[in-house]
């Protein structure tokens, strides 16, 4: 098999030395596009010759490459929210080196950047299944409590859904939330919620660039089977000093951003804080006086140019969630992030990235440390540590840009260990940490075959050893399967740096883009992914307290393999791009899907493994989506129509059934409205925002059988099924307005007051269902609700920038 996986791989960096010598007898010109006002790298600009269509887009850095014949071309750049620019360059005898600044168009533009950098992106792209948010879309979308966050807005994108009001992630085609790999400037975040999902760690006064990816995902990318929501921070104003904030009725921001270095670098600093807890102290009273249910979070990040051609950049997230009274919860992130740029010539660039990542919680039945504490206590804490290596390479060739590169991932497991003290005496129990090294190699290559064909293909192989020290067991099966915990049949101690199991996957990826006129293409794609962790987690939606394991000898790494297809075109408008469609279907099969006995103990379990029950799953839609760009009125409706389910030796008498984020219907619709200019030339200070979200309710489990016993009513789930129930249709009206604030001749300053209204006709949305005795009947039984927010939520936040 590694003989095998070395031979493909070495034909794929063979191939790269053809490439190159295609290209001998041609020019190449090079360079960075930034934005004028404060010299950061744009992603996604279209850098392309006016006389031959050829072209590139920028990478994450603002780098771009384009190789052409000997001759004179008329470059245009182009980027949505921009002023476009045009270059003349004669090409004669040596590359040339084109950095470009580009300039806002200002604010009579106001066009919409979710899925595109330039206006026909979306059709001639080669992406599909891909959605990019502009954080200044973000900043207008109608927010819970006036708070502009990153997670609940890509919630409006077609095939992005999530379980509940209060639940943490998101969902992506079918896929549970650990599916999704969340990065921060290429760190992996394991939780990216505060407040138990209401807010993400993200905080927009420090975020660059959003972008979801749920299919079509290139060989860069792996370790998750669902998604990519790849996060940018800003790298600050290289240029002038700058101050944002916000004052809200939750939670208070602030960043500060500045040159460093006359220019050579720059930084930028972000802090959050909510304040809920404090306000209401006075108003808490016996068991509740002195909760603590706040959040922080502080981003941090900063950039050095040493030369042309070599840039460093550090950055870091560090963050905390503290929630309860005498018994509560403690959860946080802490990421760091060090990256090289080498641009080696103008055709190869080198990005290297060492990261650490660190993921912890805890319960402590004494979070307040109260004086008159008599000793008696129990806590319990957890963590996953990452430690990695990262080169990735681009190459550009003519009308090829090749990627290639690895990574070394470390992980380090700490499933739980708990301290409990009673009359003085203390005891300490726990489980043993878990080790494992996640290796891949990976070569990719985007390629214009013809006029109208772009093809992107590559390989990516992983390679994951499951290492000691520990003791491993072995599990036989169950009487019953489905019912009952597996038996222990045997248990084996390996030492440090021993290795347990290793598992190998190749994981091909294949995307055809083909325009079928100017305005429209198809495109195609296909991908296999292998994830080897995992989170368990039998609680109608996940918490920030569930449990992480990695891949061992009893669990084996989720594998997908997806297919998709897709119709994009733009109509409308004198340039045919006012309005952008798209159609695309998909296909995923899951192996190797976690699921668990009835009343399976997760927590501080030795014999956890034991509990778990191991199936497949399938995951098929359709998802329409129509936007809006220009205008006074823009925004964008999707629609999704979706199936997941799962099938399960010895669960729902080995039939399919849907797993608990199955969702049939979600319709979405984004509303932006912004008045256009008066007669005498001036604007109006108010901008206005609507949104509206329709869904399917979530399955759930209800009993199918009801016993009497002594006049006592109960049920019993006797056949084992799984998700028979489906909870009522969720759907809620957001609305939100902007006052911006008076602009004065010669102050910098800009503010604005942002009105917001959340579940404004006051929707009683079930988080939940289930059943129970009825306290004033037993022999009875009674369905009870549970909503988390049942009425309007207005909010007002002032924000401010000099």
């Amino acid at each position: 098999m590694k003989q095998r996986v070395q031979t493909t791989l070495l034909t794929c960096f063979l191939g790269l030395f053809a490439l190159m010598a295609v290209a001998q007898d041609k020019l190449t010109v090079s360079g960075y596009v930034k934005d004028v006002a404060n010299a950061e790298g744009l992603i996604g600009v279209s850098v392309y010759s006016k006389e031959t269509g050829t072209g590139a887009v920028t990478n994450s850095y603002g780098f771009y490459s384009v190789t052409l014949p000997k001759g004179t071309y008329t470059f245009v750049v182009t980027y949505v929210g921009y002023k476009r620019q045009s270059r003349t360059v004669e090409l004669t005898d040596k590359d040339i080196r084109l950095d470009v600044e580009l300039a806002e168009e200002g604010r009579d533009l106001q066009e919409l950047v979710v899925a595109a950098r330039r206006e026909d992106d979306n059709v001639k792209n080669i992406e599909m299944s891909v959605n990019r948010v502009g954080i200044k879309t973000i900043q207008r979308i109608p927010a819970l409590l006036g708070e502009v966050d990153v997670v609940r807005s890509i919630q409006l994108l077609p095939g992005v859904s999530t379980v509940g009001e209060g639940a943490t992630g998101f969902n992506v085609r079918g896929g549970s939330i650990d599916q999704n790999l969340v990065l921060l400037d290429e760190a992996p975040v394991y939780n990216s919620s505060h407040l138990f999902g209401f807010f993400s760690i993200f905080n927009p006064d420090a975020v660059k660039d959003v972008k979801l990816v749920k299919g079509g995902i290139p060989a860069l990318y792996g370790g998750r089977i669902a998604s990519i929501l790849d996060v940018r921070l800003k790298e600050g104003n290289a240029k002038k000093p700058e101050i944002n904030g916000g004052i809200g009725l939750i939670f208070s921001r602030l960043s500060y951003e500045r040159p460093l270095f006359k220019g050579k670098g720059s930084f930028i600093i972000a802090g959050r804080r909510s304040y809920a807890d404090v306000l209401a102290q006075p108003f808490l009273t016996g068991n509740l006086k002195g909760s603590q249910f706040y959040f922080y979070d502080l981003t941090a990040k900063a950039n050095v140019r040493l030369n042309e051609k070599n840039t460093i950049f550090l950055s870091g997230y560090f963050g905390r969630d503290v929630f309860g009274a005498d018994f509560g919860f403690n959860w946080g992130n802490a990421t760091t992030s060090l990256r090289w740029n080498k641009v080696f010539n103008n055709k190869l660039f080198l990005n290297t990235t060492a990261f650490y990542s660190n993921y912890d919680y805890s319960l402590d039945s004494d979070l307040r440390r109260k004086p008159e504490n008599t000793g008696d206590y129990f806590r319990t804490n957890a963590k996953i540590v990452n430690y990695s290596i990262k080169p990735d390479f681009t190459l550009f060739l003519n009308k090829n840009t090749v990627t290639f590169g690895g990574q070394a991932l470390l992980y380090d497991f700490q499933p739980g260990t708990a301290t409990a003290a009673s009359a003085g005496t203390i005891r300490t129990f726990g489980l043993n940490s878990k080790y494992a090294l996640e290796s891949s190699l990976y070569v990719g290559n985007e390629q214009q075959a013809s006029a109208r064909i772009q093809l992107q293909y590559g390989l990516r192989y992983s390679f994951y050893q499951y290492l000691g020290p520990g003791e491993v067991y072995t599990f036989g099966t169950a009487e019953t399967p489905g019912l009952r915990t597996r038996p222990l049949l045997n248990t084996q101690t390996y030492g440090p740096g021993d290795v347990i199991k290793t598992y190998g996957n190749l994981e091909p990826r294949f995307a055809l883009k083909y325009d079928l006129s100017p305005s429209s293409s198809i495109k195609l794609s296909y991908n296999r992914l292998a994830q080897y962790v995992h989170l368990l987690s039998n609680t109608t939606a996940s918490t920030p307290l569930d449990v992480w394991t990695p891949s061992t000898n009893n669990v084996a790494p989720q594998l997908a393999d997806q297919v998709a297809g897709g119709y994009f075109k733009n109509f409308g408008g004198g340039d045919g791009n006012m309005y952008e469609a798209s159609v695309e279907v998909y296909y995923k099969s899951l192996q190797n899907q976690i699921d668990y006995i009835d009343r399976a103990n997760l927590v501080l379990n030795k014999y956890l493994e034991g509990d778990l029950l191991v199936g497949k799953g399938r995951a098929y839609g359709a998802e329409f989506y129509l936007k809006k760009n220009k205008g006074a009125v823009n925004g964008w409706l999707s629609y999704t129509l979706a199936r997941t389910e799962r099938l399960v030796e010895g669960v729902n008498t080995n039939r399919w059934y849907p797993t608990r984020f199955d969702k049939r219907h979600t319709l979405n619709a984004v509303l932006l409205y912004d008045p256009q200019a008066r007669p005498d030339g001036s604007r109006s200070r108010w901008s206005y925002s609507a949104t509206f979200v329709f869904a399917t309710g979530t399955p759930a489990t209800f009993f199918t059988n009801r016993y009497d016993f002594q006049q006592v009513a109960a049920g019993t789930n006797a056949e084992n099924v799984r998700n028979n129930y489906r909870i009522q249709p969720y759907h809620r009206l957001d609305l939100a307005a902007t006052l911006q604030g008076r602009k004065r001749p010669g102050k910098k300053k800009e503010d604005s007051w942002v009105f917001s209204v959340y579940n404004a006709y006051a929707r009683k949305n079930p988080f939940s269902e289930y059943y129970r005795p009825n306290p004033d009947n037993l022999a009875k039984t009674q369905a009870v609700r549970y909503s988390v927010f049942a009425t309007i939520i207005p909010s007002v936040t002032y924000n401010f920038k000099f």
